[in-house]
């Protein structure tokens, strides 16, 4: 369940973003913070990132393509780098699910921070939480609380991420939320 939960917070939150206030080309993700049901998963993504360069060359390829069509690759030390196209980066509310199925259903703005709250169902979870992300330059501050509930019961998550934006070249990943 927590490998599954992990996952979820990849797609559910690789951009909580100020939209608007993001600029289309390559972003790099670093997870500072993530607690599971009052477990640190870091240590855990890590192993996770370990496995995944431990691959054979051609599992570990089919891998990274498998992440590079969904706009996402892997970066040193186990940074996700993603694409961010320029109909995302041009969207007026936080990015809570990349491919827009999730939208906030409170917003509000101050300066360079966005603050919103979000209600979804998506495959069977539903995912109810709150967050914040302040830009500042080429870097976005985000940190959220989520409570999902599914199959296997009620499980809570706290992260806080740090965005980087690497330039335009999305150096071959597929944008995220539409066309470049």
């Amino acid at each position: 369940m927590k490998k599954s939960l992990v996952a979820l917070s990849l797609s559910l939150i690789a951009a909580p973003t100020l939209a608007g206030d993001m600029k289309a080309g390559l972003w790099e993700v670093k997870t500072t913070k993530q607690i599971v049901d009052g477990q640190d998963m870091q240590a855990q993504m890590a192993e996770m990132q370990r496995q995944l360069a431990s691959l054979p060359p051609d599992q570990r390829k089919q891998m990274e393509a498998m992440m590079g069509r969904q706009g996402m690759s892997m970066g040193p030390g186990g940074a996700t780098r993603m694409c961010i196209s320029e109909e995302m980066a041009k969207r007026d509310t936080p990015v809570v699910d990349p491919d827009g199925r999730c939208q906030p259903t409170k917003m509000s703005r101050s300066g360079s921070t966005v603050r919103y709250e979000f209600d979804c169902v998506m495959e069977g979870r539903r995912s109810i939480g709150k967050g914040e992300s302040t830009y500042s330059g080429n870097s976005v501050r985000s940190r959220m609380d989520m409570t999902t509930t599914d199959a296997s019961g009620r499980h809570t998550m706290q992260t806080e991420s740090q965005m980087t934006y690497l330039g335009p070249d999305c150096r071959g990943l597929t944008p995220m939320g539409g066309r470049r």
